[in-house]
């Protein structure tokens, strides 16, 4: 007798197996899917190793070489996974000059390069032809105001403002010729105050005071004579300047805010307004850990005793804090002015307000025009005070000297060379999208001074 034996089940309790054994499929495949992800595991020729990191090896070009610990390994935007370590990575490109750090892998984290490129020899575009002198750049960095008496006529002398645009138009047609020359007023040896919310600037020659506006042409004899009403006029520019001050100070933390107001000296705020710019006046120790740890910070070592003159910069997203040179202690270094904070109350709740404290709003006025329009320059623009200016993407800075013009990282790192030549009163001034470098050169004795762009990118 032949006996079939038949196993049946429930169709619904059938469902219910297959439902949750696909579940545990997928949060296991979550799982490792977000653990290689992340680099706790990565796929090798003896299968998968776990704890490593990721390596974000970017760039600006596109499309450079990525060589680490001198090997080859892949090209610009790629990621890698390393083991945790320290590597040193060096990112090149033909016609560009090398970028090289050396970066700590940490497990499951993500470092990045974020490597800026500079051409290997940079081109030089002219912006003025009939000459630039008595340069004065705007606060928010969008214009340039400069005197000419080299023009093809008399009546196209005197007062240009340079608008700092994108994409600039040869030929001077980004300067818009604001007053014609009176030889009577010395516009040459003029001292200009910009206004800080950069429409206006107050030119003070020969005696006359008045206030120019940037957009238009004006007959400098026809303009009303501020002089009395100058310091009323500057007193309520501080005023707007502390408050804007004030404004961005707050967003550091406390302990640098009072170092920075009470003990540093030529503090200048990133572009982004998340790092400082400062100058040590004397030893001092900034505390560990003054914002709670954050994963993947720059790598690069810090230095957080300070030492007297020594040119710092203070990150405030990772807390971390990087030497970046020494003040200059030559004999013409110690003739320039130092910048002062004016938000020196920034833990009183109230600021002060023109009406009710005047006198608080002198501090960067002095006995002569001159005097005064230097204090507010350099106050305005770091350009005035050291060597050493922030180019527009907040993760460079400027470093001129005497016929040379550096670019380096933040953290110091990748200190590059981008112009080797004379350049006037040691003028240099980055475009507002970081694209240029501007510098005051003449090339030939017999002809004038003018502005020149040195060319960042291609």
């Amino acid at each position: 007798m032949t006996m079939k034996l038949r196993l049946s089940l429930d169709p619904s309790k059938l469902r219910v197996l297959y439902t949750g054994l696909s579940a545990i499929f997928i949060l296991a495949g979550a799982y490792f899917a977000i653990g290689y992800a992340r680099g706790s595991y990565r796929l090798t020729q003896d299968g998968f190793v776990e704890e490593s990191g990721l390596l974000s090896a970017n760039s600006s070009p596109t499309g450079a070489q990525v060589l680490i610990d001198d090997k080859l390994i892949t090209a610009t935007d790629d990621t890698i996974y390393l083991d945790p370590g320290t590597y040193q990575i060096k990112i090149t490109k033909d016609g560009y000059t090398p970028w090289e750090k050396t970066i700590s892998i940490e497990k499951e984290l993500v470092a990045q390069t974020n490597a800026l490129l500079f051409p290997s020899a940079p081109s030089l575009t002219p912006l003025t032809f009939t000459g630039a002198a008595n340069v004065s750049p705007s606060p928010n960095g969008q214009n340039i105001i400069y005197y000419t008496d080299s023009a093809s006529t008399k009546s196209k002398n005197g007062l240009y403002v340079l608008e700092l645009s994108g994409n600039f138009l040869p030929l001077q047609k980004n300067s818009q010729h604001i007053a014609e020359d009176v030889p009577s007023w010395n516009l040459k040896e003029a001292s200009f105050i910009w206004s800080p919310d950069n429409s206006q600037v107050l030119v003070s020659a020969n005696g006359h005071n008045v206030l120019l506006s940037v957009d238009r042409e004006q007959q400098l004899n026809a303009l009303a004579d501020v002089g009395i009403r100058r310091k009323q006029i500057l007193s309520q520019w501080e005023e707007e300047m502390y408050l804007i001050e004030r404004q961005f100070l707050a967003k550091f933390p406390e302990e640098i805010i009072q170092y920075a107001t009470q003990s540093a000296k030529n503090v200048y705020i990133s572009p982004d307004k998340k790092k400082l710019l400062y100058t040590a006046r004397e030893q001092y120790s900034l505390p560990d850990d003054i914002i709670p740890p954050i994963p993947a910070t720059n790598t690069q070592p810090e230095e957080r005793t300070l030492q007297a003159d020594g040119v710092y910069v203070y990150d405030s997203e990772e807390d971390k804090n990087f030497r970046v040179g020494t003040k200059d202690n030559s004999e013409d270094a110690a003739s320039k002015p130092q910048k002062q904070l004016l938000a020196t109350d920034l833990f009183n709740q109230t600021p002060l307000n023109l009406n009710s404290s005047p006198s608080a709003f002198v501090r960067l006025q002095a006995t002569t025009s001159a005097q005064t329009a230097k204090t507010f320059q350099d106050y305005q623009v770091s350009l005035y005070t050291n060597s050493f200016q922030w180019l527009p993407d907040s993760n460079h800075l400027i470093n001129s000297s005497t016929d040379t013009i550096k670019i380096m990282e933040y953290d110091s790192t990748n200190n590059t060379t981008i112009y080797s030549g004379q350049f006037a009163e040691d003028f240099t001034y980055p475009w507002p999208d970081g694209s240029k470098l501007m510098i005051l050169t003449a090339f030939s004795p017999n002809s004038p001074t003018n502005l020149y762009a040195v060319e960042l990118k291609r």
